[in-house]
């Protein structure tokens, strides 16, 4: 008799966003000729930078030269991009980043999901709250979570984000092995300073545990005195791993390229207490089930850091942060407490009433998709987020349903 991983019956309800596409899909059978304007899942309307589609075709053109075909790549990721990320994304920021401690991907979610496959299923693990589904939902998976209770899931620690902390917790007070961290913060928009982040990384250098740092978000930064990257921080090599994407950055949501940093001082222990590389085991498991993103797609990806690529990316966050900036000047107008929206494309609304409800009313009254903040934890009821990646057309046409919905 096959069996399955009873752990998934833990999870509760639906993966959020298939939720959202479930009701969506409802209004619009029931509503056939009503235009939607989705503000809620943080896909890219923009298409890909001139640049990078100019290096997609000729990659393509060369796989179809005998000369210059390739078969199966590097399961790392081709050098020519791995040298481009080091040097520009990390070395230009005083950031100790080798280009052989990143390993090209597929995209962030896919990483932040499997990394941790890598550490016992005894560790204890603690996450922010609100949260990214994805680092609740894969630890669930792995059976190193109790049975959901109260919208929280025995077992995890939870890292309780509000007002008051600016949606940027601190280390806890007691003793936790990995740790997830996001920053800019999905889903809040909420940035960490170098000092807070400091903290974070003495607490794990001090009790020798891991920091798994998801900075998808990155490129939406333009307050220069907040970090991009946790290895701006003094001993964050031998603590953390941190996550990256080109979805954002520059438009991959449909191409599919990211990368994870896995610095080889950065260690994890058996049982006996001897230390291990992370970076070799990472690799291990990378090579083992994953088999490379594809050579035009990486030709693509390196196409931003050179050329007109780094001109054409700023233009196209300049365009989304437009948009983020309307959306909440909106919003405060209308009596709104906003988080985000200045270094990050999210919007985090308190809408003063159940989420769910309040994405229904939004939905129903205004034809406007957001995303519901109880999706994103127990912290998150009370709130909503508001997506930046639409055209300013949408957005002020969106804009003015809420308002009269709202009023």
């Amino acid at each position: 008799m096959i069996k399955i991983n009873e752990n998934y019956l833990k999870l509760t309800s639906s993966y959020l966003f298939a939720e959202i596409a479930k009701r969506v899909a409802a209004f619009q059978r029931q509503n056939p000729d009503k235009e939607i304007i989705r503000l809620g899942i943080g896909d890219v309307t923009r298409p890909l930078p001139i640049a990078c589609v100019a290096a997609f075709r000729r990659g393509v053109e060369e796989m179809g030269e005998a000369g210059n075909f390739r078969g199966y790549g590097p399961e790392q990721g081709y050098g020519f991009l791995r040298e481009q990320i080091a040097k520009n994304d990390f070395q230009s920021r005083g950031a100790d980043v080798a280009s052989d401690e990143i390993f090209v991907s597929d995209g962030a979610k896919c990483d932040t999901g499997n990394i941790q496959e890598l550490f016992a299923d005894d560790i204890v693990v603690a996450v922010p709250d609100p949260v990214y589904p994805v680092y609740v939902d894969t630890n669930v998976m792995a059976g190193r979570t109790g049975a959901a209770a109260g919208g929280r899931y025995g077992g995890l620690v939870y890292l309780e984000g509000n007002t008051a902390n600016g949606f940027v917790p601190g280390p806890p007070d007691k003793r936790v092995d990995l740790v997830y961290l996001c920053y800019p913060n999905n889903p809040t928009g909420a940035t960490a300073t170098k000092e807070q982040l400091k903290a974070w990384v003495d607490y794990a250098r001090a009790e020798k545990a891991l920091i798994l740092f998801d900075a998808a978000y990155e490129a939406f930064i333009s307050d220069p005195s907040i970090p991009h990257s946790i290895y701006e921080i003094e001993g964050a090599r031998d603590v953390a791993i941190e996550f990256r994407s080109f979805s954002k950055t520059a438009g991959f949501t449909g191409t599919r390229c990211a990368f994870t940093v896995v610095p080889k001082s950065c260690m994890a222990y058996s049982a006996d207490g001897a230390a291990h590389a992370i970076h070799g085991l990472w690799n291990r498991r990378h090579t083992t089930k994953f088999n490379g993103v594809s050579y035009p797609v990486q030709r693509a990806a390196e196409a931003i850091y050179h050329g007109e690529g780094p001109t054409q990316v700023r233009e196209i966050i300049r365009y989304y942060m437009a948009n983020a900036r309307k959306i909440k000047e909106k919003m405060t107008s209308l009596g709104y407490s906003c988080t985000g929206g200045v270094n990050a494309p999210y919007i985090w609304i308190e809408c003063k009433s159940d989420s769910w409800k309040f994405f229904d009313m939004l939905l129903n009254e205004a034809g406007v998709v957001c995303t519901p903040g109880a999706g994103f934890g127990k912290c998150g009821e009370g709130f909503i987020r508001i997506s930046a990646f639409n055209s300013p057309e949408n957005v002020d046409k969106a804009l003015l349903r809420i308002e009269q919905a709202v009023k």
